[in-house]
């Protein structure tokens, strides 16, 4: 009997003891303030000391870039953009669209050119010391086509040799003149009788040298003796019908 009551006795202790050692330490680590419990142990340093020994890589060492990053670089030290373009990709620069272009293209092939015209110059109509001579166009073609604006007229001699000057644009530009296949559209070609003005008549024209309206090719006629007196020789925009 007394000996059980000796080893609760000691057990009591010894419990008792271990209450006190675990407040102590609590103890210690309240004084110790906030820095003790960040401090790394002493078991932590050899396992950071076996890293530099081993060559291995830690968090602490800094965030040191993979030996395959280099490599990947561009040449100029610059890594390649994800936003680089893809092979084959759509150039920047804005196509005509096909609205654009068909149309473009319908406007050209509608005028009408020198092949598929023909060209002569009217009877002189002569009031009021001017003189006008229609210059008529007509569509010689099967299909319709257009003209709108100023030919370019000249006179010239058989042998090529100019008379004078070309024609200046006389009024306003006008509308479009549409041409069915048969249909002539005319400008007038203007100038003064003799006597009007002091300034000397060219020398007689034999030939009307037409380019019509937007065309680079040229068209002849014969110029009726056409003379240009007081220095004025012009030329009207198209307009529909023929005259003369």
């Amino acid at each position: 009997m007394s000996l059980t009551i000796r080893t609760l006795g000691r057990g009591r202790r010894v419990a008792a003891g271990s209450l006190i050692a675990v407040a102590a330490l609590a103890l210690t680590a309240c004084e110790g303030g906030p820095d003790a419990a960040s401090r790394p142990s002493s078991a932590a340093a050899p396992a950071s000391s076996h890293d530099k020994q081993s060559g291995g890589s830690s968090s602490s060492h800094g965030s040191a870039e993979p030996s395959g990053a280099k490599a990947q670089s561009s040449p100029g030290g610059q890594r390649p953009s994800a936003k680089a373009a893809k092979p084959g990709g759509r150039p920047t620069g804005k196509a005509p669209g096909a609205a654009e272009a068909h149309t473009s293209a319908e406007a050209t092939s509608d005028r009408c050119t020198a092949a598929n015209m023909s060209l002569r110059l009217g009877a002189a109509d002569a009031g009021a010391g001017n003189i006008r001579y229609p210059l008529v166009f007509t569509n010689k073609g099967t299909k319709p086509c257009s003209l709108r604006g100023f030919p370019g007229v000249s006179l010239i001699n058989r042998d090529g040799s100019p008379v004078g000057k070309p024609a200046t644009r006389d009024g306003g530009a006008g509308g479009v003149v549409r041409l069915q296949p048969g249909q002539s559209a005319h400008a007038l070609l203007h100038t003064l009788n003799e006597g009007v003005s002091d300034t000397p008549c060219w020398g007689k024209s034999q030939i009307v040298f037409v380019y019509p309206p937007g065309s680079k090719e040229s068209m002849t006629t014969g110029s009726r003796g056409l003379r240009v007196c007081g220095g004025r020789f012009e030329v009207t925009a198209v307009e529909a019908g023929a005259l003369g």
